[in-house]
């Protein structure tokens, strides 16, 4: 049985904090919201909600050990120890980000606020978080292992997913690089590529096919069905955003499944503003200009989220 010495609480920023941060006070950020023709009201209900659940989990949580509470802002440079039980406070993005730096601790994902947020990755509510907490700590909670995507440059230089990485530009110009699966290799130019875990096979991925279902439709061809695997699926997928075919790129590599054996190979053509970044989250990235090679595939991390009924 796992021995944990301390509890690890992420929090993240709400708008109103963030809008504060912006605006100097509270009272400047409402005149500017509602001058705007805004709901100010909107940004204090969740706010006060949100901290109402934290002060409930700093009640709650006290078992006697150590405990560290961290915004999400420092998630990448903290250093997760094997003897770390990871609570979340926050929307699923929350959960994703710490899930990539965690290694295989147990993330308890908390919803703050239910009758505004979904919570796929948040099954318990704040009131619930003691009881998730402690079946961890006995050894007795359950948890389901999802598999992450990696991608890793020739220099060793390395970035984990949790629902999708993308290879493109920093901007909407268009990415030149080449792509290799398996036995087919390709120079293209499109507008990035997009590599999805299971879990993330309804986020991005999903709108992908989306349109490329439209854009069939219109045409009067058979409609594209989406792609899902479950969070534990070893496989990745991919998909090119886009691909613009001309006498130096091509398009035959569009779409396919990584198998959990395989990796898919993307050089980069570009002499700057080249970019791999995961999650949706553009300040957590790899640059990826001309010569850089990223070998993807599923990493053999994996994230260990605490389910409940457990």
């Amino acid at each position: 049985m796992a021995i944990y010495e301390k509890l690890v609480l992420v929090t993240r920023r709400t708008r109103l904090e963030e809008l504060i941060d912006r605006f100097s006070t509270r009272g400047q950020a409402k005149f500017y919201i509602e001058h705007a023709g805004g709901d100010f009201g909107d940004y204090a209900r969740e706010h006060d909600t949100y901290h109402r659940a934290l002060d409930r989990l700093r009640r709650d949580l006290d078992f006697g050990m150590p405990r560290q509470f961290m915004d999400r802002s420092l998630v990448s440079t903290y250093m997760f120890g094997r003897h770390d039980l990871v609570v979340t406070l926050g929307q699923d993005g929350l959960v994703a980000n710490v899930a990539k730096y965690a290694g295989e601790q147990p993330i308890i994902g908390v919803n703050p606020d239910a009758e505004r947020f979904d919570g796929l990755l948040l099954p318990f509510l704040p009131e619930g978080a003691k009881a998730a907490a402690a079946r961890v700590l006995d050894g007795k909670a359950a948890t389901r292992a999802v598999t992450l995507a990696a991608i890793q440059l020739d220099d060793g230089q390395r970035l984990l997913a949790f629902n999708d990485l993308f290879v493109g530009t920093r901007t909407h110009t268009s990415a030149r690089y080449r792509i290799s699966v398996r036995d087919g290799t390709e120079a293209q130019s499109s507008s990035g590529v997009l590599i999805s875990t299971g879990a993330g096979s309804t986020g991005w991925m999903s709108s992908v096919f989306n349109m490329a279902a439209g854009v069939t439709a219109f045409a009067g061809g058979q409609t594209a069905r989406p792609i899902q695997f479950t969070w534990e699926d070893p496989r990745l997928i991919f998909a090119v955003r886009e691909p613009f075919i001309s006498r130096h790129s091509a398009a035959s590599i569009a779409a396919g499944v990584i198998e959990h054996d395989e990796e898919i190979v993307v050089e980069s053509l570009m002499p700057s503003g080249g970019v791999i970044f995961s999650d949706g989250i553009e300040s957590d990235y790899l640059e990826f200009n001309a010569g850089a090679i990223g070998r993807a595939r599923a990493a053999g991390q994996r994230a260990m989220l605490v389910v409940a009924g457990s």
